[in-house]
C-alpha cells in the first residue's frame, strides 16, 4: 500500500548557524513493474540558511525471490540536486577591525553562477544504486551514491561531491509472539558509510512492544579518536500512522555547547484493497 513519510531534524541548535533538514517521500509498489517506484525531496539549510541544498529523486526498486525464505532487492535512485549560497550572509577578514569587530565592506565580490538577487547556485544531476538481500529474521545491504562525483563548485573550478559507501546489517529477534498487538522483538542493527576520507559507524538495538518502540545507539568509530554521540529513539506505530523522536546526545570535544540534535519523523500507511501478497516484505525497522 502507498506510504507517506516526512522527517524534520535539527542539528547542534545551541550552535549560532545549526543544520536543519526537513524531507519527504512518497512510495507505493506497482504489480506490473515487479516492484515500487518513490519520490522523495529533501531541504537542508546550514548557517541559518547561508548554505542551502535542495534535492529531489525518483526511485525504483525490483525484487526477486531467490529462495521461499530469501530475496533480493535492488534499488536504483536519479536525483536532480541544487547548492545555493547567499553571498550577503559571509564574513570575510577584510570587515574585522582589531577594536571594533566587524565594521567594514569587504572588498570580496560573488563569483560563480550567480542568480538577480546575488545568490550562488550549483544545480547537477546525481545517481546512485544498493542492493538488499533479506529473509524474515535478517537483512543487510550495500549502497553507493554520487556515482558519477558530480561537480558542486559555488565559485569557478572544479569541487567534486566524492562517491559514499554505505554497508548495513540487521536482525529481527522475536520475544513474545502471543497476540498481534503485545508482540515483543529486539532488533540489533550496524551500518558504516565512507565517503572520501571520512568514515562512520552506527551501531544500535531497537526494542519493540506491541504498538512502542525504543532504541539507542552509538555513532563513532571503534577504533580511533572519533566519537560523535549516542542517539536514543522512542516511537509509536499503529496500523496506520507511525511517530517517532530521537535526540542525539553529542560525546565529542563539542559537548555541551550543541544542544545535541533534534529529529521527529512521522509516516501513514495508507489503506488499499487486499491483494494476493507475491513478494516478502521487509521486516526491518521503521525508525
Amino acid at each position: 500500500c502507498p506510504r507517506l513519510v516526512m522527517n524534520y531534524r535539527n542539528q547542534w541548535p545551541a550552535l549560532s548557524g545549526s543544520f536543519v533538514t526537513t524531507s519527504a517521500s512518497y512510495d507505493q509498489h506497482v504489480e506490473t513493474l515487479h516492484g515500487g517506484l518513490g519520490l522523495i525531496a529533501v531541504r537542508d539549510q546550514a548557517g541559518q540558511g547561508t548554505l542551502a541544498t535542495t534535492t529531489i529523486s525518483g526511485i525504483y526498486s525490483y525484487q526477486m525471490a531467490l529462495s521461499r525464505t530469501f530475496s533480493l532487492k535492488a534499488g536504483f535512485q536519479a536525483t536532480y540536486m541544487q547548492k545555493a549560497l547567499d553571498w550577503s550572509k559571509l564574513t570575510f577578514g577584510d570587515m574585522i577591525d582589531p577594536r571594533k569587530g566587524f565594521i567594514y565592506e569587504t572588498r570580496d565580490v560573488p563569483r560563480g553562477n550567480l542568480t538577480a538577487d546575488g545568490r550562488g547556485t550549483v544545480s547537477n544531476v546525481d545517481f546512485s544504486a544498493g542492493l538488499l538481500g533479506f529473509s524474515e529474521k535478517f537483512y543487510f545491504g550495500v549502497a553507493a551514491h554520487h556515482l558519477t562525483e558530480p561537480n558542486e563548485s559555488l565559485v569557478v573550478g572544479t569541487s567534486r561531491l566524492p562517491m559514499k559507501w554505505t554497508g548495513h546489517a540487521g536482525a529481527v529477534i522475536p520475544i513474545d509472539r502471543r497476540s498481534r498487538y503485545s508482540e515483543s522483538s529486539i532488533s540489533p542493527n550496524i551500518l558504516y558509510r565512507r565517503q572520501g576520507e571520512f568514515q562512520q559507524l552506527n551501531m544500535g538495538l531497537y526494542v519493540n512492544k506491541g504498538p512502542l518502540v525504543g532504541g539507542i545507539w552509538y555513532r563513532g568509530l571503534l577504533f580511533g579518536d572519533y566519537r560523535d554521540a549516542f542517539i536514543v529513539t522512542l516511537g509509536v506505530q499503529t496500523e496506520v500512522i507511525r511517530f517517532g523522536y530521537s535526540y542525539d546526545i553529542t560525546v565529542s570535544e563539542l559537548t555541551p555547547a550543541t544542544g545535541g540534535s533534534h529529529e521527529v519523523s512521522m509516516a501513514i500507511q495508507f489503506d488499499c484493497r487486499p491483494k494476493r501478497k507475491k513478494f516478502r516484505t521487509i521486516s526491518c525497522p521503521y525508525f
